[in-house]
Parts: structure tokens; sequence; C-alpha cells
């Protein structure tokens, strides 16, 4: 067989999702039972986000047009993985995936989740500037400020992805098509390329501080900015309100960046694949899960506006 027969089989051949095939089927009921309710919320909870944030004339500020964007990317960062993987606990055959499904899925994950990475950052950056220069807030982040904002960070991420998934499955893969994960990971679609991985891994790390390690020392410096301006200038009541506002996209940047850091800024050679898989279990269900609660919880803003709304719906 010649290279070219070679690489269309190749092509058609597809790989198979491994998941948790190998564990025993009431246990896969119970993961099914356990992460389904969660992915529900989580999409019924960035919605409602959405909803109010573009409905309800008091969110419409930069920080909620951020968080609306952010919920956005959101709904379709989980929308790739977690139908899929769900479906996986219940019918096998649906863990096939062909070679141009995996590689599309590898493409929307990696681009919607740097995405959410540079919009973090224009998060922090929107409490840096209305925390350290409230008299130039109003020039400095107007609605055409933040729309480039938002498409530079879609842009970012949407990039990068593509340059990795290129680079990713360009390479032969001549050994196992099972990918051993949930999902088609990088780490474990580059676990089942044969040859040297080296400049693969490479391009890997660069864009890993491209995406994550950068963007966080910036949140980083941001907050270290606020930090000093609220001790020294706030009031007591003041420094409450800043730390409140603050608290709770540091908490989200904090949790993301923690973990997609502790899964990716490693060689792939020291992956313990089955150990990723636990963890994604908690990256791609539980901490998007919290990130609507985070946001919402005691937050007056959200709570009135959603006041507005049902009682929009209930007199309409």
């Amino acid at each position: 067989m010649n290279t070219y027969q070679e690489e269309n089989q190749n092509l058609s051949s597809g790989f198979f999702i491994i998941g948790f095939s190998n564990t025993a089927h009431p246990l896969r009921l119970f993961f099914f039972a356990l992460f389904c309710p969660m992915y529900m919320v989580t999409l019924i909870g960035n919605l409602l986000i959405v909803t109010l944030a573009v409905r309800d004339q008091a969110l419409h500020t930069p920080m909620y047009f951020f968080l609306g964007s952010l919920s956005t990317v959101e709904v379709g960062y989980t929308l790739v993985i977690v139908p899929k993987m769900l479906a996986g606990f219940l019918m096998p055959g649906s863990r096939a995936i062909s070679f141009w499904g995996c590689a599309t899925q590898m493409y929307f994950f990696v681009a919607l989740g740097g995405s959410e990475c540079f919009l973090l950052v224009a998060m922090a950056y929107d409490r840096y500037v209305a925390i350290c220069h409230p008299l130039h807030y109003a020039s400095i982040m107007s609605w055409r400020a933040c729309v480039q904002l938002l498409l530079a960070s879609c842009a970012g991420g949407f990039t990068l992805s593509l340059g990795l998934t290129i680079l990713v499955f360009q390479l032969p893969f001549c050994q196992s098509k099972c990918v051993n994960h949930v999902f088609c990971d990088i780490p474990a679609v580059l676990a089942l390329a044969c040859g040297d991985n080296f400049l693969n891994e490479m391009a890997l790390l660069v864009a890993c501080l491209l995406i994550l390690i950068f963007p966080f020392l910036f949140i980083l410096v941001s907050y270290s900015h606020i930090l000093r301006v609220v001790i020294r200038s706030c009031s007591a009541e003041g420094r409450r309100k800043a730390f409140s506002t603050c608290a709770s996209h540091l908490t989200v940047a904090v949790l993301h960046y923690g973990c997609a850091t502790s899964m990716y800024i490693r060689p792939t050679a020291s992956h313990s694949l089955e150990q990723d898989k636990l963890v994604s279990l908690i990256y791609i269900n539980v901490t998007p899960l919290l990130y609507p609660a985070i946001y919402t919880l005691r937050n007056k803003d959200f709570s009135n506006a959603l006041g507005r709304v049902l009682a929009w719906q209930r007199y309409a």
C-alpha cells in the first residue's frame, strides 16, 4: 500500500473515544446521572445570564457585556464536549468519532477555551480602569472598545487553536486509534502519533504560555494595582464594594487558569491519561457549573434584573 492510500485509510478510519468504557455499567450510569443534571444547570445558568445581560437596560454596562459574552462562550465550550461524553456513558457505539470530527472537536474546544481565557483578561482590565481610573472610565471603556476587546479575545483563541489543531492532525497516527480520554484532547491524541513529537510539544507549551500563563499574570498584576488603590483611597464601605465586585471574577480566574494549567503545563510524556480523564470530569463539568453561581450569588444587580424580567413576563 502506498503512502497516499495509507493516509486516506488513516483519515477514514477515525478514532474511538475510550472514556470510561472499561468501568462497570452501573458506574457509567452513575456518571450519567451525576453529570447530566450538572450540564443542564450549567446551560440554564449561563443562558439566564445572557438573557438578563441582553434584555435588562440596567445591565447594559461593560462589566455585564463581558459577563454575557463569557457565558455565551461557556455555552459553546461545554456543548462541544459534554453531550457526546454523556452519550458515551450510555451508548458504546457513540464513542466512535471520525478523523475530521475529532479535529473539529479539538479545534472548537481549544478555540472557545482560549477565547474564555482572553475574555477573563478583558474583564480584569475593565475592573482595573473602573477602580484605578474612574474619571476616565466612560471614555476608555466605550462600547467600541468593548466590542474590539471581545473580537480580539475570540480572534486570539480561534487563531491559536487553528495552528495547534493543524500541528496535531498533520502527524501520522500509526498506533492504536483509541483515544484514552473522554474527548479529543491534545495530550491524548498526541499519545497516538508515531515519530518525534518534540516540536508539537513545544508548540503546545508556547500556546499554553500565550493562553494561560501570560493572561493570568496580567490579571494578577491588574488586581495588585486594584488592591493598592482600594486600600489607599477608599473608605471601609468603598473597600467592601470594590472587593465584592472583584472577588467573583478573581475566583473564576483562579479556578479556570488553575485547572487548565495543571492539565497542560507539563511534558506530554509525563501525562497520566487515566488521571487526566478524572481531572477533566471536574474541569468540564464542575467548574463551568460554579461560574454562573459565583457571578450571580449575592449580586444585587442580577437579582433585581431577574425580578424585573419575571415581573414583565407575568404582566405581559
